[in-house]
């Protein structure tokens, strides 16, 4: 092989490489979660920090929702092996994406999710009414234990029921700043925003910034929360390229991050802020970023 052809391989090598690259101008990545938890972490560092009282029979709402994951462990029925959460058990939560295609895939993993539930319900009951008909064919005093395991079967039913993910999970493909308006009026008890700021600000610039918080402020129910994951300024530079639009709106931002806190205590109006943790030790490399709940 002489140098021509050498060269006409490696050219040709680096464009099935780029040809592969994701382009994200949303933030929108396919494998999102993949990139920021990785197979070491068994969930979200992110759910540990939350508290139960925001979300358990509460409504709620999920701004960039991506594949649905973080929505769905919210909520998250006791029966899901797979999300290893604190079970928030939220009255409803709405996860909003930009993108048609991670709802697409937020569908999916809801689908799964419940299908894998209803698995584990069907195998716990099929055990469970073995257990009585054994009972059945002993002696009399059997028959109290009998009762009790059809109790727990009935019991174990209706808890499946009350805690179905299909009625208290909602995916909606939506641009929130531009387009996105609550049905009759829909208010919220908890509003998460986790890891969007960047995108929306780079795409919309300081107005679609401001534009986010001042709609979330008005979606929140009197002593409301929002739980926001700000991305730092130093990691706007790297996306900053991925459109025209982004290269332009960077150059004109001046609402910086550390100025979040300000612009929604004293332009936005919340009341409060709490500092969840300056950064999570248990996330990957770029993912260390401080968590904040401001309250209305």
């Amino acid at each position: 092989m002489d140098n021509n052809e050498k060269a006409e391989k490696t050219t040709g090598a680096n464009k099935r490489k780029k040809k592969w690259k994701e382009i994200a101008p949303f933030g929108n990545y396919r494998n999102y979660y993949g990139y920021r938890i990785g197979k070491e972490f068994e969930e979200d560092p992110r759910l540990k920090v939350l508290k139960k009282e925001w979300f358990e029979g509460k409504d709620c709402l999920d701004i960039g929702c991506n594949n649905g994951l973080i929505t769905i462990a919210i909520v998250a029925c006791a029966t899901v092996r797979e999300l290893n959460t604190k079970k928030f058990h939220c009255q409803s939560i709405l996860g909003i994406d930009i993108d048609p295609y991670r709802i697409e895939d937020a569908h999916w993993n809801l689908r799964n999710i419940l299908r894998k539930e209803s698995d584990d319900k069907m195998c716990s009951n099929t055990s469970n009414i073995d257990v009585v008909e054994k009972a059945n064919g002993l002696h009399d005093c059997a028959s109290a234990s009998s009762n009790k395991q059809t109790h727990e079967i009935s019991r174990d039913s209706s808890i499946c029921k009350e805690n179905d993910l299909s009625d208290m999970v909602y995916f909606q493909q939506e641009n929130f700043v531009q387009s996105w308006h609550p049905l009759q009026d829909k208010s919220y008890h908890t509003i998460i925003c986790l890891s969007v700021t960047k995108w929306i600000h780079l795409n919309w610039g300081d107005d679609g910034l401001i534009t986010l918080f001042v709609k979330i402020w008005k979606l929140l129910l009197p002593g409301g929360h929002l739980v926001l994951e700000p991305q730092p300024w130093t990691s706007y530079a790297k996306n900053r390229l991925v459109s025209e639009r982004t290269a332009a709106n960077y150059s004109e931002i001046r609402h910086f991050p550390n100025s979040f806190q300000e612009i929604l205590l004293d332009k936005v109006g919340f009341r409060k802020v709490e500092i969840l943790t300056s950064s999570l030790s248990d996330s990957k490399t770029g993912f260390n970023r401080p968590i904040l709940a401001f309250q209305k």
